[in-house]
C-alpha cells in the first residue's frame, strides 16, 4: 500500500499498458481515476477493478483542452484532490502508419505529445496546492529507433516518422516540465517501454517482426505491460521526491541510451 491516500489520474486506462498500471495503483492504495476516450473500455475497466479500490471513469479526449479541464475538475471534485497523473494514452493499436501526410502528422503530435502537456497543465495547479505531486510519462522505445535506408531503395520522399517523433517529443517535454515545476514539489519523470505484449501491440506489429525485436534484447523474453508497473509506483512515491527529469527505458536492454 505505497500509495495510500493517493488519487491518480491514468489517460488510456481502459486497455493494455493503461490498465494494468490501474490496476496496480489500485493495489498500491489509490483512487484512480480511469480516463480514456472509449467509453466502453473505460467503464468496463473501472468495474472489472472496482474491487480493488476506488476507481472511476471519465471520458477523455486529452487532445481536446475543454475535455482535459472536465476530467482534471471532476477527478478533484470527487477525490478531493489529485496526486499523481499518469500520461500513457496515445496513437499506438490505431495508428496508421502508411500515412505519412502532414495533416496526419499534426494529429498524431496533437493526441501523443500535446495531449501530455495538455493533462499536465490542467493538473499542476491542484499539486501546487496539495505541495507537490507526480506526472509519469509515457514515451517508447521508438524514440531511439533509427532505421537507416538499405541499399538501392528508390527515393519515394521523406518520411513523417509521426510515432518516433512524438515520442521523442514526450522525452524532451518531461525535462522542460521537470526543470520547471520542481520548485513545487512536482517531479515528472518520463518511462519508455519497448515492445510489450499488449492487444495493441500483436495487432500492428507482425509476429515475425515482433520476435525479430525480441531477439535484439539483452535479455531475453517477451515484456508485458506488467512489467512496467513497479517502476510507475516507485516514480509516484515518496522514495522517488529527489528523482525528476529521468528517463526510464524497460526494454530488456534493447536500448541502452545515457
Amino acid at each position: 500500500m505505497r500509495l495510500e491516500g493517493k488519487v491518480a489520474i491514468i489517460t488510456g486506462g481502459g486497455r493494455g499498458i493503461g490498465r494494468a498500471y490501474a490496476e496496480r495503483f489500485l493495489r498500491e492504495g489509490a483512487a484512480v481515476v480511469i480516463a480514456d476516450i472509449n467509453e466502453d473500455e473505460g467503464r468496463q475497466a473501472a468495474g472489472e477493478l472496482s474491487g480493488e479500490g476506488r476507481v472511476t471513469f471519465i471520458r477523455t479526449d486529452i487532445s481536446d483542452p475543454v475535455s482535459v479541464e472536465e476530467t482534471v475538475g471532476r477527478s478533484v471534485g470527487q477525490f478531493g484532490g489529485v496526486d499523481i497523473l499518469i500520461n500513457n494514452a496515445a496513437l499506438y493499436g490505431d495508428w496508421d502508419m502508411r500515412d505519412q501526410s502532414f495533416e496526419y502528422l499534426k494529429r498524431v503530435f496533437d493526441v501523443n505529445l500535446h495531449g501530455q502537456w495538455l493533462m499536465s497543465r490542467a493538473a499542476a495547479p491542484h499539486f501546487v496546492e496539495r505541495g507537490g505531486g507526480r506526472i509519469i510519462n509515457q514515451a517508447s522505445g521508438a524514440a531511439y529507433n533509427y532505421t537507416p535506408t538499405p541499399p538501392d531503395t528508390p527515393f519515394t520522399g521523406l518520411g513523417a516518422f509521426n510515432y518516433g517523433q512524438t515520442k521523442w517529443g514526450v522525452v524532451g517535454l518531461t525535462k522542460f516540465m521537470a526543470a520547471q515545476l520542481g520548485r513545487w514539489g512536482i517531479t515528472v519523470n518520463c518511462i519508455a517501454p519497448g515492445v510489450i505484449a499488449t492487444e495493441a501491440t500483436l495487432r500492428t506489429v507482425p509476429d515475425a517482426l515482433f520476435e525479430t525485436l525480441v531477439a535484439r534484447q539483452a535479455v531475453a523474453g517477451r515484456l508485458s505491460a506488467e512489467d512496467l508497473t513497479g517502476a510507475a509506483v516507485y516514480f509516484a512515491t515518496d522514495e522517488a521526491r529527489f528523482v525528476t527529469g529521468q528517463v526510464l527505458v524497460i526494454d530488456g536492454g534493447r536500448h541502452m541510451p545515457a
